[in-house]
């Protein structure tokens, strides 16, 4: 297994409780691009959350992760496959995929290899889809409170791949011939409990905890408590999707992408 960084394990079990899902919308409109629907290939599949999005499109998805514990938190599903492996070596057949996807994890890849292993895995014409999600949306004077817990609260505790996020991924070099995305947005009720459970999960967060030794986010319930007094009343929580979406050209085809950022 080649080495990564694994900033997740520690908090497997509350990633797979409190991440939010991804719109069915999403994964209808790959299937309708995507060149056949016999396999998806969801790469850092983490706890699934994707994984059992694209089962309900596709007739199997191979599910990888390089961390054995998110796998062992993840949603099963008949006929998703959940395997140890890297993004660099997925053990699938070449021009066997359909789709590949990564969802909230590009930022965490080597970004080259990763997109030589997709290439080589992917059918002419199939589909390579990237996504990730910023900060939380759920009411003007709480998202405040929660801008500055992420932007400056944390600021010295993200991981340098967190700027790719904070960028959208507009600044990847994207090696596919790119196709144009609809707006896609998650969409929960959630109670504050859950939004604290949420916080919880960030990495930054427990960079924060392992170094500092108190939880930080019991600051910003602490705020957030004036201006939603019933913990247990549910909030509409929102998350705007950010994509990168492409083809995989013939070999030798004039229509490969030539991997320039898009701005």
């Amino acid at each position: 297994m080649i080495p990564f960084k694994d900033y997740f394990s520690a908090q497997a079990a509350a990633y797979a409780e409190f991440r939010p899902r991804y719109p069915d919308a999403l994964f209808t409109w790959l299937s309708s691009i995507a060149p056949g629907h016999e396999l998806a290939w969801d790469c850092a599949t983490g706890s699934g959350q994707a994984a059992v999005g694209l089962v309900r499109h596709f007739a199997r998805v191979e599910a990888t992760d390089a961390s054995a514990t998110q796998l062992a938190n993840a949603e099963p599903h008949a006929r998703v496959t959940y395997r140890q492996a890297s993004a660099v070596a997925s053990g699938l057949e070449a021009e066997s995929v359909d789709v590949v996807s990564v969802a909230q994890a590009l930022h965490w890849l080597p970004l080259d290899a990763f997109f030589a292993e997709a290439t080589r895995v992917l059918r002419t014409g199939g589909v390579m889809a990237v996504w990730c999600y910023d900060i939380v949306r759920i009411a003007p004077a709480i998202d405040v409170i929660l801008d500055r817990f992420g932007e400056v609260t944390m600021r010295d505790y993200w991981a340098p791949e967190r700027r790719l996020v904070m960028d959208h991924y507009r600044s990847v070099a994207f090696p596919f011939g790119e196709l144009p995305v609809p707006g896609f947005v998650m969409e929960h009720e959630w109670t504050r409990e859950h939004l604290a459970g949420y916080l919880r999960t960030w990495s930054a967060v427990r960079q924060f905890l392992s170094r500092e030794e108190r939880d930080p986010v019991l600051d910003v319930e602490r705020e957030i408590a004036p201006l939603w007094p019933d913990a247990n009343e549910p909030r509409l929580a929102r998350w705007p999707l950010y994509m990168r979406v492409g083809r995989r050209a013939a070999v030798g085809s004039p229509a490969t992408a030539t991997g320039r950022p898009r701005r």
